[in-house]
């Protein structure tokens, strides 16, 4: 869940307060942002027999100053490093390195799915992306987070080197923050950086 909050001593503590009273374990806290006196806080928690959504949202937002700006399901474990292990196998992966980096970017950003598209037609997609997918028309100069009429939430995110586009989407929760655009920035950094980049790129646009 993503939580603006007062940023002052004891704001978090009362956030915490409702959460274990819902039944709620806090497994990871991840501060997003902080200034003019609020905090965004993304708070990962272990909840299998939780009280429902609204009603964890309206016990959480009656916490003074506390806005609730999503709630929604991750596979990412907390605590762990897992765009270090996509890396290590990126750079095993020989001609199939674009597609094992589309493949799991989903999981790292708790997001829907990913695709990889150039000229307007879909290179490869994850196993969650729709059919007919929706590619935004203007191609940012570098990786955006933005929402598209429908509501769903994406990065747009240019690969200028290899002439395609990257797409990464969740229709659950809140819109893409820019912490979360500098991180797939970094990643998509290294993985420019790698050997087997090109040839993989290649490979499906020969598709």
């Amino acid at each position: 869940m993503r939580i603006a909050l007062p940023d002052r001593p004891g704001s978090l503590a009362q956030v915490t307060k409702v959460l274990g009273v819902a039944g709620a374990d806090i497994t990871q806290v991840i501060v997003l942002d902080r200034g003019a006196g609020v905090a965004v806080d993304d708070i990962t928690v272990f909840w299998p027999d939780g009280t429902p959504r609204q009603a964890l949202v309206k016990s959480l937002e009656g916490v003074d100053g506390v806005r609730v700006e999503g709630i929604w399901t991750t596979r990412e474990a907390p605590g762990t490093y897992p765009e270090l292990e996509i890396l290590k196998y990126i750079t095993t992966a020989g001609d199939r390195a674009l597609t094992t980096l589309v493949d799991s970017l989903p999981v790292l950003f708790s997001a829907d799915w990913a695709a990889t598209t150039a000229e307007h037609r879909v290179l490869y997609a994850s196993w969650r992306a729709p059919q007919e997918l929706t590619i935004p028309d203007d191609v940012p100069a570098r990786p955006a987070a933005m929402t598209l009429d429908e509501g769903l939430h994406v990065i747009h995110a240019p690969l200028p080197p290899l002439a395609i586009t990257l797409l990464l989407a969740r229709s659950e929760g809140p819109a893409f923050h820019r912490i979360e655009v500098h991180r797939l920035t970094r990643i998509l950094e290294i993985f420019l950086s790698l050997p087997a980049t090109e040839r993989s790129v290649a490979r499906q646009l020969r598709k």
